[in-house]
């Protein structure tokens, strides 16, 4: 069964691997963009801004359900703007008549009173998508291991730049990373089946490691070698931001609203996905080789 699906955030890291597999798929995709002219991805490139209330009516004309990949780490303001963000989009998607919307948020315990902002926005975009008349489905994940990710991307730049690893509290927290191909695939999986409608997933790949492990990993299989590791509880999240953006191309004001989000454990505690979209996840290690696999085939030739 083919839909006709608006994708926000179709040239972004999640968004362009979910176009290609919409398209493979068999569905009619509308790729929104605030450059449809330089879009160069699968599906059909459409003029939208999240921002720009006015601009949604025609990007979701003729569609019948509509994924929501859109978000601001890299402001200052970013809560109050995904929050309007989000109630503009619902409006729209309501008087476009669409059937569902599908969102991905962030893992994270309901009743944890010490979510990061980064986290608390994503549930507050998830309850204001979820306020409208159109039924929403959420995705939660964690870390996605992936080529062209921020949160991979810091991890594969902290192992190459250093030999010695100074890392804050947040590197014993507990994470359950998943591999790009997986939430695509999950993405696509819930489009068609109602059961998956106005339901609220947890998604992770099988390997449940704190962020030394991950790091340390990384090290074995890209250089094959260890990552020595000093951990000092009282380097402050200001701090590490500003170092992680001395040691990666991560901005400080991105990196601050990670690694804010990394004190707080994202682990997987209900698997009911599995009833709706069946089938193994990569483990860790083989995420990280696809991904490195993935950045080796962009690099430009020599």
């Amino acid at each position: 069964m083919s839909s006709r699906v608006l994708v926000t955030g179709a040239s972004g890291f999640v968004g362009s691997a979910l176009c290609h597999a919409l398209v493979a798929a068999g569905h009619q995709v509308r790729a929104m963009t605030r450059h449809p002219d330089t879009y160069s991805g699968a599906g059909e490139p459409v003029y939208g801004d999240v921002s720009d209330p006015a601009s949604l009516e025609a990007a979701l004309v003729h569609t019948d359900a509509a994924y929501y990949l859109v978000h601001s780490l890299d402001d200052d303001d970013f809560q109050r703007k995904d929050a309007d963000a989000a109630r503009a989009f619902s409006a729209a998607a309501a008087f476009a008549g669409l059937e569902r919307i599908i969102y991905l948020g962030g893992l994270g315990k309901d009743d944890d009173t010490q979510l990061s902002a980064h986290l608390k926005s994503r549930r507050e975009v998830e309850r204001l998508l979820g306020e409208g008349e159109v039924p929403v489905t959420v995705l939660r994940a964690a870390v996605v291991v992936g080529h062209g990710g921020i949160s991979w991307e810091i991890t594969r730049q902290l192992v190459a730049h250093l030999p010695v690893m100074v890392g804050p509290r947040w590197v014993s927290t507990k994470t359950q990373p998943i591999a790009l191909r997986d939430v695509v695939r999950y993405l696509v999986g819930v489009l068609e089946p109602v059961e998956a409608r106005g339901r609220i997933f947890e998604v992770g790949g099988p390997d449940v490691l704190n962020y030394a492990e991950m790091l340390q990993r990384v090290a074995r299989i890209r250089y094959q070698r260890s990552l020595p590791m000093v951990v000092l509880p009282l380097l402050t999240p200001g701090l590490s931001s500003r170092w992680l953006a001395l040691v990666t191309d991560v901005n400080v004001r991105t990196g601050r609203n990670l690694i804010d989000s990394m004190t707080n454990e994202v682990v997987v505690t209900d698997d009911s996905i599995l009833e709706v979209v069946p089938g193994a996840c990569l483990g860790y290690d083989d995420a990280v080789r696809e991904a490195l696999a993935d950045r080796a085939k962009d690099q430009p030739k020599r």
